[in-house]
């Protein structure tokens, strides 16, 4: 599962990569219903340190070095790849890559979550937020995961608890997505989150030679917060 994203030669701030749901696009590697409440593991300032995001069948916690390997082998199929620039092709890209996320999130300018499945002791995917309004009052969000864990809800839970950190913990206005026209699934999943489909963006994703257009899907908090009070809680 994915959303779009750009090339990860090296790791600077400078170049975006889109990574099918199971996927949202853009993820960065470089720049520029059962129902269970969210825990955290500490308050404050996420610059200093990434809360641990503890659901029912899933954690959502920074991503370490020892996720590195897993990222490679899980992004790097094709079937995730289809609607994502490449990510990187080597174990050490990885490891930059989440060097990289790391100095970003310190520096208050995206945060990235790895997704660790119940069960498992490394991240099967990430999903990342990054500021493009001042103050992160507009962010836009990815989301990529292995393909072995397709079907089984935990993009769904994982965006869930995302967007709940994103309004309540990040102050975050508004968060963006783009989907490619042809990832019907992901474009399903942005709907069943309640994002409201804002636009076409035509040839908005150079992928394989051809450019594709994408819709632009929004969420706003007032609209989290209303979906919430209907849920309960967040499902996770």
């Amino acid at each position: 599962m994915s959303l779009s994203t750009a090339p990860l030669p090296t790791v600077t701030a400078t170049h975006p990569m889109n990574v099918v749901i199971p996927s949202l696009e853009p993820i960065y590697f470089q720049a520029a219903p059962a129902v269970s409440r969210i825990r955290t593991t500490i308050d404050g300032d996420w610059t200093k340190q990434l809360p641990v995001l503890a659901g029912r069948r899933l954690t959502m916690r920074e991503l370490l070095p020892s996720d590195a390997r897993s990222l490679l082998s899980m992004l790097s199929a094709a079937e995730v790849a289809k609607f994502i620039s490449p990510p990187p092709t080597t174990l050490q890209g990885f490891e930059k890559f989440v060097r990289w996320t790391i100095s970003e999130r310190q520096a208050g300018r995206q945060f990235t979550f790895g997704i660790v499945p119940e069960g498992c002791d490394h991240a099967a995917g990430i999903v990342q937020v990054r500021s493009i309004g001042p103050h992160f009052s507009v962010a836009e969000w990815g989301f990529a995961l292995g393909s072995a864990y397709w079907g089984t809800g935990l993009f769904v839970a994982g965006a869930r608890m995302t967007l709940d950190f994103a309004f309540e913990r990040a102050s975050i206005h508004r968060l963006e997505a783009r989907a490619a026209v042809e990832n019907a699934r992901g474009n399903g999943v942005l709907r069943k989150l309640g994002a409201v489909q804002e636009g076409r963006l035509r040839g908005s994703l150079l992928k394989d030679g051809r450019y594709l257009d994408q819709f632009m899907w929004s969420i706003v908090a007032n609209d989290w917060m209303r979906a919430k009070a209907i849920w309960g809680e967040v499902v996770a």
